[in-house]
């Protein structure tokens, strides 16, 4: 449940994953059960769209009936708006057109039930841009614009693509909005539990109808994608951190059809978790009226960036 003002001031991280992001509705269900108080949303790519649906005050069965109605190859083909060019395979219009139905063109993050960042990357600069004001829908589509297949969202001199570039679990994004505990969700493959002499634990993500070239340019994507993942929650320290235990044949455009499957799967991932999840809690009540001062000093400073981020102003994204 949505309540920025609980004194244990919990973050929700959704990481980026395409179809695998699915999961994530299914986290939300036991979340939303348990009555599991979230103040701060952070999100990437498809993590970004689950996260805002739920910072808007939209319950998580909901949310579930629309990304399975979603994943219906009827609804998805309406998404689709081909537009081969140098720039991207799709424009982007439509997928635009879908959040404006959904959330409402003119909404805004300051009308949201809480707190919510998105991540999105810079192809001009190289650098990490947090979106955290202004319109929602246009955030949403930079941070989903994955690089090849939607076009970029231009803003001012920026040229913004998907988030999960540079951050697609943002933990430490979640921390600097405020959020004392951190419950992440990381839905693509952590291959740092893998040794080179020793038996594959996390194997490849494996796409359909891929020749064995591309997949191995892929895999090398989602190989820098896992070390860079890596490295960032290793400084963020997410108290709770998930990681569903999903198909390797569903990709980032592959498996969008299985919605009940991965929802069912980040359900599980979730029910596992909830013993560390009551424990934070536990430890949060015991802990408040210590942490209570520092919080409010916080939400007087407002975001924190930090050296590279840059946050793009409101009207930018009006």
């Amino acid at each position: 449940m949505i309540d920025p003002s609980h004194p244990a001031q919990i973050g929700l991280v959704l990481g980026g994953g395409g179809a695998r992001g699915l999961a994530h509705a299914g986290v939300l269900k036991v979340l939303d059960r348990e009555g599991i108080p979230i103040s701060f949303i952070a999100g990437t790519s498809m993590g970004g769209l689950v996260g805002t649906a739920y910072a808007a005050g939209v319950p998580a069965r909901a949310i579930e009936a629309e990304l399975i109605d979603l994943s219906r190859r009827s609804r998805l083909i309406q998404l689709a708006d081909w537009l081969p060019s140098l720039a991207g395979l799709f424009s982007g219009n439509r997928l635009q057109e879908y959040f404006a139905r959904w959330f409402g063109v003119d909404r805004t993050f300051g009308e949201l039930a809480c707190p919510l960042a998105l991540t999105a990357t810079d192809l001009r600069s190289g650098r990490e841009v947090i979106l955290d004001a202004g319109s929602v829908i246009q955030a949403m589509r930079a941070t989903m614009s994955i690089p090849g297949i939607y076009q970029a969202v231009q803003v001012g001199q920026k040229r913004l693509v998907d988030g999960g570039v540079l951050n697609n679990v943002p933990a430490d994004v979640a921390r600097r909005m405020g959020a004392k505990r951190l419950i992440a969700v990381d839905v693509l493959p952590s291959f740092d539990q893998n040794r080179p002499d020793a038996p594959v634990v996390e194997p490849q993500l494996m796409p359909p109808m891929f020749p064995p070239v591309a997949r191995d340019i892929w895999h090398t994507i989602f190989l820098s994608i896992s070390a860079l993942t890596a490295y960032r929650l290793a400084e963020a320290q997410p108290e709770v951190l998930l990681r569903p235990a999903l198909p390797q044949d569903v990709t980032l455009l592959f498996g969008f059809t299985r919605a009940d499957e991965l929802i069912a799967l980040g359900e599980q991932a979730a029910e596992a978790a909830l013993p560390d999840i009551r424990r934070m809690l536990a430890e949060a009540a015991e802990t408040a009226p210590t942490e209570a001062a520092s919080t409010d000093a916080f939400a007087q400073a407002g975001f924190q960036a930090e050296d590279g981020d840059t946050q793009v102003e409101p009207e930018a994204l009006g």
